[in-house]
């Protein structure tokens, strides 16, 4: 639930401010700031694979109650992150010229504000790097109340420091180096927490090569995922600016990062669930994980799939809305694709954290090799043909494999199985969504007035969590949807 929240605030302020953003910067720089957004939220990209490896390390010795290892453990994984984080800093600074004047298609006049503000971001990438490995050690702990109170202010201020320095006219460089400056106060709040949670961390010091190389070989397979993931999910972004243009970028961005906003549900539950998988591996209780990880995934399609559908549906009366005419006529294609994606790839998060969390991240590095080569081709291809609209339709494709290829594994691995899958839940939760989603495109298909489709949702989304609660849910997972609205109302109450 902490999870959950912390990340609809980032969520809620994304939404506010994306619209100011684009007509205060102008399609181009707003561009840029996304690009700047993309580096910023994907440290992983120059990581080691060791913020992972520290979680599932650190949760394993808490399981095992083996608390003596835990500050060698986080000590080595911090060193060799902040090491690689300066060779890799000095490598993405090496590059930037090149980005700027070739690769993208960036205007003259922006040229030198574009160079200084990728020279901030490659700065930046130690820090960034240092503070993955501290906040892994923190979820390790399963206190995900304290890692938000660092973790959910950094996020909010993504979004509200840029519009904040638009309205006293910073230049775009100053923009970026206050959002490198809010990762600096992050690694020092989580090396804080850190301190006290683990008091023994800094009695002695001492990196020992027995400690990092298990984090490093485990590490290694995550590295690639963490490199490819974020990659595949943020290339289209350069390849839309190569072959078309920045400003395009600029009509791409807005929909796919609200879009992907809904991911927070899947990202909450697998932030929670990778400790947990990682300390009942060691505790050797695996039964009770297939079905934990079966009923996420019930709940993801009972409450992100009508959502979803209904983004499908109404995609140009939504972005007209939201951002106007123009970006509802060049954007409404792109946002459907990417709806159908996040669906997939909303219930796809769940093999894949179970595959790691259970000690298998080759297999999950091993299906992003065998992906990238195939995605970047049919990227390009599309995007060469179909603009913004292709790239939407390549990553949902892409999405669609991992997903499959994912399951595979998880089935042969018998970590879940098939009759789990194909159980009465799962088949009734797939029932509800297709006549609820067959019933809403009826008012649109038929061209009914705005009024009465409003009206018809206002009539079927209600209808869809009754029919969800009666015949789909059981009364375990009925026990859980109450319990988790009362902490929710709990915390409102508090609140006020």
């Amino acid at each position: 639930m902490l999870n959950l929240l912390g990340q609809v605030l980032p969520a809620a302020a994304a939404l506010v401010t994306i619209p100011f953003l684009v007509r205060g910067l102008g399609t181009e720089r707003f561009g840029i700031l996304s690009i700047a957004w993309v580096v910023l939220g994907s440290s992983g990209i120059f990581d080691l694979g060791l913020g992972r490896a520290t979680t599932k390390f650190v949760a394993g010795s808490l399981g095992r109650g083996e608390h003596g290892s835990i500050p060698e453990l986080i000590q080595a994984s911090l060193a060799a992150q902040v090491g690689f984080g300066v060779i890799a800093a000095l490598m993405a600074a090496a590059v930037v010229p090149f980005l700027v004047h070739r690769l993208l298609k960036i205007s003259p006049a922006l040229l030198s504000e574009a160079k200084v503000s990728f020279f901030i971001l490659a700065a930046a990438v130690p820090v960034m790097l240092a503070a993955g490995t501290l906040r892994g050690a923190l979820e390790s702990t399963q206190r995900f109340d304290i890692v938000n109170a660092i973790k959910v202010p950094v996020n909010v201020a993504t979004f509200l420091l840029p519009a904040l320095a638009l309205a006293f006219r910073f230049r775009l460089p100053v923009i970026v180096g206050l959002l490198a400056l809010v990762w600096v106060g992050a690694a020092g709040g989580y090396a804080t927490l850190c301190r006290k949670f683990f008091p023994d961390l800094w009695k002695e010091v001492s990196v020992r090569w027995a400690v990092l190389r298990p984090l490093l070989v485990y590490g290694g397979w995550i590295q690639i995922s963490n490199m490819l993931g974020p990659l595949m999910t943020y290339l289209d972004r350069f390849i839309i600016g190569a072959l078309v243009s920045v400003a395009a970028v600029g009509y791409y961005t807005p929909p796919f990062d609200a879009i992907t906003r809904l991911s927070i549900l899947p990202g909450s539950l697998t932030a929670t669930l990778f400790p947990a998988f990682s300390s009942s591996d060691a505790a050797g209780s695996r039964q009770r994980l297939e079905d934990l990880c079966v009923r996420s995934i019930k709940s993801i399609l009972l409450l992100l799939g009508p959502a979803l559908l209904v983004v499908i549906i109404f995609a140009h009366q939504i972005l007209q809305l939201w951002l106007g005419a123009d970006f509802a006529a060049k954007s409404a294609l792109a946002l459907q694709f990417l709806a159908a994606g996040v669906l997939l790839n909303s219930i796809g998060v769940l093999p894949f954290s179970l595959l790691q969390g259970l000690g298998r991240p080759d297999l999950t590095a091993k299906f992003h090799l065998i992906e990238f080569p195939l995605y970047v081709v049919l990227l390009w291809a599309l995007i060469g043909r179909l603009g913004i609209a292709g790239a939407a339709l390549a990553w949902t494709l892409r999405v669609a494999f991992d997903v499959v290829l994912l399951f595979a594994a998880v089935i042969w691995l018998r970590f879940i199985s098939v009759g789990q899958l194909a159980g009465d839940g799962i088949r009734r939760t797939a029932a509800a969504l297709v006549i609820f989603g067959a019933l809403s495109a009826v008012a649109p298909l038929m061209g009914m007035p705005v009024l009465v489709q409003v009206l018809t949702l206002g009539i079927l989304l209600p209808a869809f969590a009754l029919t969800a609660w009666i015949y789909v849910l059981d009364i375990r997972d009925r026990d859980l949807v109450t319990s988790i609205a009362g902490h929710a109302f709990t915390a409102v109450g508090k609140a006020n």
